[in-house]
């Protein structure tokens, strides 16, 4: 019999596997905040805007889910609305998967540019991510903004700090 290990297995890796499980908790975090920047550069979009848009839509609850009245569901913390989910279909993502913070704000940021090429770099294209509806599109863009404008990021006059 090998005389190796003096421990027997079990308590043998107790240890690393703890250090494991607090690095992933730590780094999770951080990996989340990462998520913002990477998939805004990825996407070609504003950062601080989709981090607006979660704060908006659920408070930057990763977990949200809101059922609509016209019977889809918006799913995590960007709030992506089921309708979109054929599409999102063919690039391998489930309902569920929006569930993952960093699935969902790589899609929200995907979501954000489509409406930015349909709507050029403006407040109607962030106001879109909610509704094309003009009434609730300017609405919702009038919400990012203020967001922005708690947080320090911009003025009430639009120019960024």
């Amino acid at each position: 019999m090998n005389q190796r290990h003096s421990a027997p297995p079990r308590q043998r890796h107790w240890v690393p596997r703890a250090a494991l499980c607090v690095w992933l908790a730590c780094a999770g975090t951080a990996a989340h905040a990462d998520c913002f920047e990477s998939a805004a550069e990825y996407h070609g979009v504003n950062p601080m805007i989709l981090r607006a848009i979660a704060n908006v839509e659920s408070r930057g609850n990763p977990q949200a889910i809101h059922r609509n009245k016209n019977g889809t569901t918006d799913i995590g913390e960007l709030q992506i609305n089921s309708i979109h989910l054929r599409e999102l279909a063919a690039f391998g993502i489930r309902a569920k998967d929006l569930l993952d913070e960093c699935v969902n704000v790589y899609v929200a940021a995907w979501h954000l540019r489509k409406q930015i090429a349909a709507y050029g770099n403006t407040w109607d294209a962030v106001g879109a991510y909610h509704s094309r509806s003009p009434r609730l599109r300017d609405e919702y863009a009038r919400l990012v903004k203020a967001t922005l404008v708690k947080w320090g990021a911009m003025t009430i006059d639009g120019a960024t700090q």
